[in-house]
């Protein structure tokens, strides 16, 4: 079996990290719908007992419309990603055996594109009714516990910036994703059928995915990624996780 921890290997190994260009021009890009969510967000009143709800309306009329620019986005960033990681496999294919570049080539990947792309649609679309249900809360909680309409107003006016922090969480975590299933798909067609958990190797590098570094599995089997909720999943398929696998493929 070809792994690529030894010296030499070097080059093929780190060819498989996370796309991190991909990830921050992602963010960028997500970034941009809570900026305006924040400017919806600033238009609350204090006093207007109608104001919450119309901030709510306004956020969902623009989750209705942001279908087009959310597709067109969310496919540049696949295209980054699917790119990088086929880089990566002819780099592997030059190391090991040009052989396996044509079948890295006609590897069925396409049908994990659209998976994704559907995926990324949502969860782009997800970001200002994510917001408008917060508004909604917040509204709702002021007015069976008191709350006093200065916090109200401060609480929907963070808005922007709640919904930044889930911008860059879903950057992170779905460029990760993105790239672990195009390897796996990849790794599986030219018969792989397992893979060597790696890390960051850093200060942020969770406990329970430390202790996962360097140990194989198989892709069919993921191991628990998360101890307290017993989540199983493949490196870079659980929130914020900057893991990668690197696949483990047979010489012959």
């Amino acid at each position: 079996m070809k792994t690529f921890d030894k010296a030499g290997d070097r080059k093929s190994r780190s060819a498989f990290i996370r796309a991190k260009k991909a990830e921050a021009r992602y963010a960028i890009q997500l970034r941009k719908i809570a900026r305006v969510i924040g400017d919806i967000a600033s238009g609350y009143t204090v006093g207007d007992p109608t104001s919450a709800s119309k901030i709510e309306q306004a956020l969902r009329r623009y989750s209705n419309v942001i279908g087009g620019w959310a597709e067109t986005t969310a496919l540049r960033m696949l295209e980054d990603v699917s790119s990088r990681d086929r880089a990566a496999w002819m780099e592997v294919s030059r190391r090991i055996g040009a052989g396996i570049a044509k079948e890295i080539e006609s590897a069925p990947t396409g049908a994990v594109m659209r998976e994704r792309l559907q995926e990324q649609v949502k969860l782009i679309k997800s970001l200002p009714e994510e917001a408008a249900d917060r508004v909604r809360e917040i509204s709702t909680k002021a007015f069976t516990e008191g709350r006093r309409p200065q916090y109200v107003a401060e609480e929907i006016m963070r808005s922007g910036d709640v919904a930044k922090s889930r911008a860059n969480t879903i950057a992170r975590t779905e460029v990760s994703r993105t790239g672990t299933e195009l390897t796996r798909a990849r790794a599986e067609y030219v018969g792989s059928t397992t893979f060597i958990w790696r890390t960051a190797e850093d200060s942020n590098v969770r406990h329970d995915h430390r202790e996962l570094n360097g140990k194989t599995f198989r892709w069919d089997s993921p191991p628990v990624a998360d101890q307290r909720t017993g989540i199983r999943a493949l490196p870079g398929c659980i929130w914020n996780c900057r893991c990668y696998a690197e696949p483990v493929l047979d010489e012959d």
